[in-house]
Formats: structure tokens, C-alpha cells, sequence
């Protein structure tokens, strides 16, 4: 059979040399040790399907979705094989074929009914007002705005509290998570999206998830902000630019989030931010390019909650080596995930960035 995933990237599976330097960055891998798991043995399934002797078949499925397409693979490998961008090409033939992970053919179904990826109906009001004329809209995501709430409120608190003229929108999902599970970006979802930004009139959106960022600023069916020029910042762009008041003498360290980091290159602004306000600032021992994978991305933690809970536990045990008393990332989604992997023995609190800055200023006074 003529695949996809063949005719665009036959070239770049053939450069890989087996060398193995994906298996030590492959934080499936290092979960589950299962040498089929990481980029080096999906890249021989897929020559051994490219040469006619395996057919793509469902016996295929768990070992091409256990991916959490952060990239780590990619930076470390010496032939510069794009591994994320080709199983995201296999996944899309794998659909085409009707096999899937259940729970990630689950989530598309959902989106054909529901504007979340939670099938809830009433988003949560957060208490100001939505779809008014201002300089920014703050567009929150799926994982803010039904999971995350409680970082969510005090992140828009913080913007309240520096007087930053923005409104919310009646959003929907970006849907761009589905690019990642093998369907495609619901136009509709979209074309609302873009629909309620321009009827703001803003010039600039900020993202609270990196994730509706890289969608927002590289997806084509978003192509329509662009053409508006309308520009697209993350919340840890922004508060760069913002003078935190406010100090901690507590031992802060930051997670970087795939999505802000490897895919997208943001690593010096949140540093800038959180070295304003936490003299006692340390590295985690795998940081910025080199940083952990916290399990979630992929669909891995819809499709496998076992190993995204695994990974996490592994990015944890980092933090607990250092001594942190705070982890910081600038990802609802990574939040979640290291929130719900902590242990009991650990005493360290994960918070967003904009999430604790709101926190300190309020135990400092601030009104």
C-alpha cells in the first residue's frame, strides 16, 4: 500500500542511522524501557512497513501512539530526523485506515459535538466580561478553563491587578490537538475562534496554553489572524515586559514545557520573568532543549494515563534532587500533569508562573 507518511517522508526514516541517541531522550522510553517505544524502533517499524513486509495494522497502533511528540528526539538526533512531524504523518494514515487509540478517537468525536475536548457544557463564567472591544483577548484553553481553573482565576487576577485593558472571548477549542492524533483541525471551531477575536478588535492575543499558541501563530486555518496582522504572544512573552513588584525567598525552579521550548523556542523569557522576583532561582539538571517531558503531550496522557503519570514522577524526582520549594511552567497542561504526579514525601507546590506572581502579590498587599 501506497502510505502518506511514505511519499513525504521516505527519505528522512531512511537517514536514521539507528544510532540510539533518541532512546536515553525519549521520555517514553524512559518509562517503560520498551525499546519498540522510542523514535529509534518506530523508525524500523516504519522501514519494515515502507519495504511491503508489515502492513500498517492495529497490532501497530500502541506502539505509533505512544508518543508525546515533545521533540526530544529530534534535537538529539545526529541525522536531524524530524521524528514528531512523521508520526504525526503515520497517525493520519493509520485513521484514514479506521485504527486509532480509542480514547484518542473518543476526543474527535467529541469535538463533533462539544466546543471542549471535555464534553462540558457550561464553561466556567470567571467573572468578567467576555467579547467587548480592547487591546488584548486573553484566550484561556481547554485545560485552563475545565481543568485548571484554579490557576486560570488568579492568572486574569494578575492582569486585572497591572491594569492590562483585555477581554475574554466565548472560545471554543483550538482543536489543534488533533493534528497531533492523526485528524484534522475542525475548521468551524476555527473559523469561531477567529470570528469572536476580530469582532474584539484587538491587535494582540495571549495565550494562557502553549499549545493554542503554536496553533493560533503556525496552523492555516488560523491563516486569517495573520492576514489582520494580528499578533499572537504567550503569557510568558508578556509578562516579560511587566515590572513584578513583589519578591520570594523560596527556592524556585522552572519546568520547560515542550511546547513553549522545543517547538516553539521560548527559553530566556520566562527566566527573565521569574529572575525578577526569585533571588533563589535554580536550574532543574535537564533544562531548556535538554528539559523532561512531563508525559502529557501527544495524547499520550488521554491514551496511556499510566505512562503520562510515569514521566511526570520522572520530571519530578529532578525537582526533588535540587531541593525546590516551588516548581514553575508556563503550561496549564504540564501543571495538571506534574500536579496530579506528586507523591505524598514531596513537599514542593507546582504553580504557572502568572499563577504565583499573583499569589505573592497578594500576600504582599496588593490590591
Amino acid at each position: 500500500m501506497d502510505y502518506e507518511f511514505k511519499k513525504k517522508f521516505e527519505s528522512e526514516i531512511l537517514k536514521c542511522s539507528n544510532c540510539g541517541f533518541c532512546q536515553a531522550a525519549c521520555p517514553v522510553f524512559g518509562f517503560t524501557l520498551r525499546a519498540s517505544y522510542n523514535a529509534r524502533g518506530k523508525m524500523l517499524v516504519l522501514k519494515e512497513v515502507m519495504e511491503g513486509r508489515v502492513d500498517l495494522n492495529e497490532g501497530l497502533v500502541e506502539t505509533l501512539y505512544r508518543c508525546t511528540t515533545c521533540a526530544n528526539c529530534r534535537v538529539n538526533c545526529p541525522s536531524a530526523v524530524d521524528v514528531p512531524e512523521i508520526i504525526k504523518s503515520v497517525r493520519k494514515d493509520l485513521v484514514k485506515l479506521g485504527m486509532c487509540n480509542p480514547a484518542l478517537t473518543g476526543m474527535n468525536e467529541v469535538l463533533k459535538k462539544n466546543s471542549n475536548i471535555y464534553a462540558e457544557k457550561i464553561p466556567p463564567d470567571f467573572h468578567r466580561e467576555r467579547n467587548k472591544k480592547a487591546s488584548y483577548v486573553y484566550f484561556v484553553g481547554c485545560v485552563g478553563r475545565y481543568r485548571e481553573e484554579e490557576a486560570t482565576e488568579p492568572t486574569l487576577d494578575l492582569l486585572d491587578r497591572f491594569q492590562v485593558d483585555y477581554t475574554l472571548i466565548d472560545e471554543v477549542c483550538c482543536s489543534g490537538v488533533l493534528e497531533d492524533v492523526g485528524y484534522a483541525i475542525h475548521q468551524y471551531l476555527a473559523d469561531k475562534n477567529v470570528d469572536l477575536i476580530l469582532a474584539t478588535g484587538t491587535k494582540t492575543i495571549i495565550t494562557g496554553c502553549p499549545y493554542c499558541f503554536r496553533t493560533f501563530d503556525k496552523k492555516i486555518q488560523y491563516g486569517k489572524l495573520k492576514e489582520k496582522e494580528i499578533k499572537v504572544i504567550h503569557i510568558s512573552q508578556f509578562l516579560k515586559d511587566i515590572e513584578i513588584p513583589v519578591k520570594t525567598r523560596k527556592r524556585v525552579t522552572y519546568h520547560d514545557t515542550c511546547d513553549l521550548g522545543r517547538h516553539s523556542g521560548i527559553y530566556e523569557e520566562p527566566r527573565e520573568t521569574i529572575r525578577k522576583f526569585a533571588d533563589h532561582f535554580v536550574e532543574l539538571p535537564h533544562n531548556r532543549v535538554d528539559s523532561l517531558c512531563c508525559g502529557a503531550g501527544g495524547g499520550i496522557r488521554a491514551a496511556f494515563a499510566a505512562n503520562s503519570i510515569g514521566m511526570a514522577r520522572k520530571r519530578l524526582e529532578e525537582v526533588e534532587k535540587i531541593g525546590a520549594d516551588i516548581v514553575l511552567t508556563d503550561c496549564p497542561s504540564c501543571a495538571h500533569n506534574l500536579t496530579n504526579a506528586k507523591l505524598r514525601k514531596h513537599k514542593f507546590e507546582v504553580y504557572t508562573t502568572a499563577h504565583f506572581i499573583n499569589e505573592l502579590m497578594k500576600e504582599a498587599g496588593f490590591s
